[in-house]
């Protein structure tokens, strides 16, 4: 099968873009307004950009109040979404009202962060504090402007539950992360496979 995605008539009842490109981790964004509004809520394009220095960047499909939020503070947190989270996950990616309170809707507790305003989610196992670097704005290759909004931060702190670090080590599996597959489908890491680059030639 082959089609143009761009076509008015495609081949299946359902766009299977999201299904191919999985799956994908989920930035759980903590963001926080000038007035100190609270807004919680997860993004599946979201990713790590580079290690040195640690990079993170998410992308919003709309001008959402996490964007908005973020441009008026420049600051914002990553929480890791789990297994045992999902349904506060969940929870949290409802359309409420600007200054809806998700963390409390999802039944939450906030934890303070050191270098950042917005709160970390205290439940979950890891959260990285970040400062915005850039938020970037998209055009279609016809020169269209999208209401695509990327988000772009640098980690300025590192959460990590004690529990989960084995011989100097962070035990991915052991907290069991969930991400993002096509539709409403999700995935959870459980078991992982090592392999060694091989040594150039």
């Amino acid at each position: 099968m082959f089609y143009d995605p761009r076509a008015n008539d495609r081949p299946l009842p359902h766009d299977p873009f999201k299904a191919i490109v999985a799956p994908r981790p989920i930035g759980w964004i903590t963001s926080m307004s000038a007035k100190g509004e609270l807004n919680l809520a997860p993004y599946s394009y979201f990713n790590g950009v580079m290690s040195k220095p640690n990079l993170v960047m998410f992308s919003s499909e709309g001008h959402k109040d996490t964007v908005s939020f973020i441009e008026e503070t420049k600051e914002f947190v990553c929480s890791l979404a789990t297994w045992d989270l999902r349904d506060a996950m969940n929870q949290t990616s409802g359309p409420y009202p600007r200054g809806v309170n998700e963390m409390e809707r999802a039944g939450l507790k906030p934890a303070a962060s050191v270098m950042v305003k917005p709160p970390r989610v205290a439940q979950s196992p890891c959260a990285l504090e970040c400062k915005l670097l850039k938020i970037v704005s998209l055009n279609d290759v016809d020169g269209k402007l999208l209401d695509q909004y990327v988000v772009f931060g640098q980690v300025v702190g590192v959460h990590i539950d004690d529990r989960f670090i084995k011989d100097g080590r962070l035990d991915t599996a052991a907290m069991k992360p969930i991400a993002r597959c096509g539709y409403n489908e999700y995935a959870v890491v459980g078991e992982l496979f090592a392999m060694t680059r091989p040594a150039a030639v």
